[in-house]
């Protein structure tokens, strides 16, 4: 991933933040027939390893080699940037339009996990984190649904860990502009129905905001 100095995110907060706030990745991996892709929601594991799983019958974990390293991309807020956003503009003219975004790429060795232990840990955590934020002390919990029809479900699926070797995350949050035209870009973020992109410019730089 190209990323230039000013727009590095380094910050490990801010990059646990990403993940747990956008855990849809997209997990990409070279195989025999190709590049291939799949969409999994992953978690982050007390293990610091990343938790998934996917149906039996999806081919990903017969295409991709046991530990062989995947790429995993979680991608957050971004939203359009026109020159018009810019106090500056009238001034002198010299802008462009932009896209601001954040995205982390985690790159890891992939296990794939088939015995009914690891799926029901797998869909545990993953379940758990969600449903609590989601719906709290009324979370769906997998005690709720009969047992042999959660046997039934967990037969259905494989757990994945993907080990971490490798983390790349990119903030491009108009870092690289003067102050007024960085509380122009928020303001007009905002405007157009990307309020979120624009809370993560003002988090940046509260100052601005």
């Amino acid at each position: 991933m190209y990323i230039p100095p000013h727009f590095h995110e380094i910050d490990p907060q801010e990059i646990a933040a990403l993940i747990e706030a956008a855990p849809l990745a997209c997990i990409v991996a070279q195989t025999p027939e190709g590049l291939v892709a799949n969409h999994v929601p992953l978690l982050a594991g007390p293990d610091g390893t990343l938790i998934g799983h996917v149906a039996l019958a999806n081919d990903m974990h017969r295409l991709i080699a046991e530990g062989q390293e995947v790429l995993a991309i979680f991608r957050g807020e971004d939203g359009y940037v026109s020159p018009n956003f810019y106090p500056t503009k009238p001034e002198h003219h010299r802008h462009v339009p932009t896209w601001n975004y954040q995205v982390v790429h985690v790159h890891g060795g992939i296990a794939f996990q088939h015995d009914e232990r690891a799926k029901r840990a797998a869909v545990g955590l993953l379940t758990r984190s969600h449903e609590r934020r989601l719906n709290g002390a009324d979370a769906w919990r997998m005690a709720d649904a009969p047992a042999d029809y959660m046997q039934q479900m967990l037969a259905g699926i494989v757990a994945f860990r993907i080990a971490i070797r490798r983390t790349l995350a990119k903030s491009k949050l108009s870092q690289n502009r003067e102050a007024r035209d960085y509380q122009g870009a928020i303001a007009g973020l905002r405007a157009s129905g990307h309020a979120a992109m624009a809370e993560a410019m003002a988090r940046r730089r509260p100052g601005d905001a």
